[in-house]
């Protein structure tokens, strides 16, 4: 009898009809077997009771990743309990991003940091905090850290929400290549490898990704490579070192978010396109390296990092409505260099009565904007700059942390975070150029009770924040009409509280909740798409969040499930865009026999598209499964079959309500709407396809 496979963590469960299939097949894919005991403790198995700050924190390494079928890398990201990640254009753009009643755009309030490197862009030619994870290689991630609410001390900008610390592998025990071949001309491949050499290890690999997509008026035409290269040594003792290279370059046309009256009224189908010609290319290579040394009673490290990275961004979201000639079509650029690094030192331990670590932590962040800028377009043909700008902008940011054990059952942790921002912006509108700086601090405070050796209860509070785009904050003019504009504040203060508890039994059951209050003292956002800024007021959420997680030998089981309240504390009014509730379930298993599988639904409820709520989307609901075999010596081989989105729904996977003006048809001799329109614009689910990948490990 083969050696019995233990499962690592709850990744997956899907709907009634994909779990009755997924039991009606296991008489023919399970074998006979004696009970094991062992668990393998990985990812969300590693016990946190004893080291986690809050309920809501946590973490999730590689075996969970490689358990759950992904349409799209940036679902790396709905590993977070909560966290809705949907796509309103071409697949090489960012996600928008949903969490905790928060509309983050691509990040606005959601920091998410690789290898010590910001991925978050600050006064940026799409949106202020613009979050792309599309460079990532998925299958070299090897650990996710998460939290929620402004309670680590060591994160600073974008952290209101939360946060995801993401950690690319090391070294691999065995090298692979991967292909998959799917529905709409998608075609990946992957392959990776290290190698033993010197007093280290060298690891590589690199992706290539193409897809066509299943859009009716367009050929997305995604090409996207990847590349990852390494080299680390690690002492017996924990020193060590490590520097890497990344790279990513993409390019694709971009099927946007359509107008409703354009599908109801037959001009194109639900999975057409107004405006062909938009689409992007982006690319980001980065150097990092990090560097440990531990010593009897400190643990030091220090991490830098040189980021390139440049966007071309084309899109039309309101066809006519300003130029009823040439049309709305405009053009997004970014081109910078980001470099920037910290260094922290860890002494003391924390675990028993009397115990104290402390931490003491600085990093420095500069990004040198060469070009940020709006221009207006026709057919992906330049017409006129709406606004160029170069801008210098800096930060620093220190952090203390104490953690003390009151007694062996009570433990406390204190921190205080002090971030300072200056920039500069010059502009070809002079009105425009500027500079200024703002600082904040943010202490953060956290109180666990150990109730059992398996039972934890956690008390949290701080303050967090959002920079604002540096070009809002000189901003006095304008720029599309010329009128004064108001300028925002540097940075936007954020209060956030948490009460919760978290179970471990047996190394077989993780239950965790947390009740949870946030404050954002403005919604003030500068806005890319029409290069100045919407006002919107002070705003407050509050809600629960239950992650329930349970395995046995073979099988795993996950439910999240979150509710949230949110409104404009000044008015009372809705918050467009704002999630009230977000359900996801999984199973996952997987035998000696080599057979696997996995089934998993994603909920989110209807949400406001305006704030007295008279317009609200549709809830959406999908379906993923797949089913996999390994065979051979050692399970080199590994075939696997995914069903994305298996009952095809094509509920929206985006839905915004604005005014556009069209024409009808939408072509040059078509007729004009008299007016702009007020509608809802969608984009919906990507259809039912199926995608099958070979694997071969050496």
């Amino acid at each position: 009898m083969p050696m019995p496979r233990m499962l690592s963590p709850a990744a997956s469960i899907g709907g009634p009809r994909g779990m009755l299939a997924l039991l009606a097949a296991m008489p023919l894919i399970a074998e006979s077997r004696s009970s094991v005991d062992e668990i393998q403790v990985v990812g969300r198995w590693e016990d946190p009771v004893g080291s986690s700050i809050s309920a809501s924190a946590g973490v999730f390494g590689q075996e969970e990743i490689a358990e759950r079928p992904l349409l799209r890398t940036g679902e790396l990201l709905e590993f977070v309990p909560g966290l809705i990640l949907t796509q309103h254009s071409g697949s090489g753009k960012s996600n928008q991003m949903f969490l905790r009643g928060f509309n983050l755009d691509h990040g606005t309030d959601f920091a998410t940091w690789v290898d010590g490197m910001p991925v978050n862009m600050r006064t940026h030619g799409h949106g202020q905090g613009y979050t792309d994870v599309n460079f990532m290689i998925e299958e070299l991630v090897e650990r996710v850290e998460f939290v929620k609410g402004p309670v680590d001390v060591r994160i600073g900008d974008f952290s209101s929400a939360g946060a995801a610390l993401m950690q690319t592998t090391r070294r691999l025990d065995e090298g692979f290549v991967k292909g998959t071949l799917g529905e709409d001309g998608y075609v990946r491949a992957v392959a990776a490898d290290s190698l033993e050499l010197g007093t280290g290890s060298l690891l590589f690999g690199g992706e290539a990704r193409y897809y066509d997509g299943p859009w009716t008026d367009i050929n997305e035409d995604l090409e996207a490579y990847k590349a990852l290269v390494r080299y680390s040594t690690t002492a017996d003792n924990g020193d060590g070192w490590n520097i890497a290279f990344m790279g990513y370059d993409a390019s694709w046309n971009s099927a946007d978010q359509i107008p409703r009256r354009a599908v109801a009224s037959g001009q194109i189908n639900d999975l057409g396109s107004l405006d062909t010609t938009v689409g992007g290319d982006s690319s980001r290579y980065s150097l990092s390296g990090e560097w440990i040394r531990e010593t009897d009673d400190a643990v030091w490290q220090a991490r830098g990092y040189l980021v390139d990275y440049e966007m071309d961004l084309l899109s039309n979201f309101t066809y006519f409505l300003e130029d009823l000639v040439n049309g709305d079509q405009f053009q997004q650029v970014d081109d910078r260099l980001i470099y920037g690094g910290d260094i922290s030192v860890r002494m003391g331990q924390d675990k028993a009565a009397g115990d104290m670590q402390q931490t003491f932590g600085a990093e420095f962040r500069y990004d040198d904007i060469d070009a940020v800028a709006l221009n207006r377009t026709v057919d992906a043909m330049f017409l006129s700059t709406v606004r160029q700008d170069s801008v210098k902008q800096g930060s620093v940011g220190l952090y203390y942390e104490n953690k003390y054990a009151w007694t062996d059952r009570l433990r406390s942790v204190l921190g205080v975070r002090y971030d300072y921002y200056d920039f500069d912006v010059s502009s070809n509108l002079t009105a425009n150029s500027g500079d200024g700086d703002d600082s904040q601090v943010s202490p953060k405070f956290a109180l666990i009770y150990t109730w059992s050796e398996d039972t934890e209860l956690y008390f949290n509070a701080g303050l967090g924040m959002h920079s604002n785009d540096a070009r809002g904050v000189t901003i006095t003019l304008d720029p599309v009409t010329l009128t004064p504009a108001e300028p925002v504040d540097p940075l936007v203060k954020s209060k956030g509280a948490e009460i919760g508890g978290r179970t471990f039994l047996t190394d077989r059951l993780n239950i965790s909740a947390a009740i949870w209050y946030l404050d954002l003292d403005s919604e003030l956002l500068f806005v890319g798409d029409a290069g100045a800024t919407e006002p919107q007021g002070p705003s407050e959420r509050y809600g629960i969040e239950i992650p329930i997680y349970y395995q046995t030998d073979y099988w795993k089981f996950d439910v999240e499930f979150s509710l949230t309240h949110s409104e404009f504390s000044d008015t009372g009014e809705e918050i467009p865009g704002s999630l009230d509730r977000v359900f996801a379930a999984g199973a996952y298993f997987d035998y000696p026999s080599g057979w696997y599988g996995a089934a998993r639904v994603r909920h989110f409820g209807e949400r406001p598209l305006l704030e007295d709520n008279s317009v609200k989307s549709d809830p959406t609901t999908v379906v993923n499964a797949m089913l996999g075999r390994r065979w051979g010596s050692g399970e080199q081989w590994d075939l696997r079959g995914e069903l994305l989105n298996v009952f095809d729904s094509d509920d929206d996977d985006i839905t915004y309500f604005y005014e556009s003006r069209l024409r009808v048809p939408f072509t040059p001799a078509g007729t004009m709407e008299p007016a702009g329109v007020e509608d809802v614009h969608f984009r919906r689910i990507e259809p039912r396809t199926v995608r099958v990948t070979l694997t071969y490990k050496f």
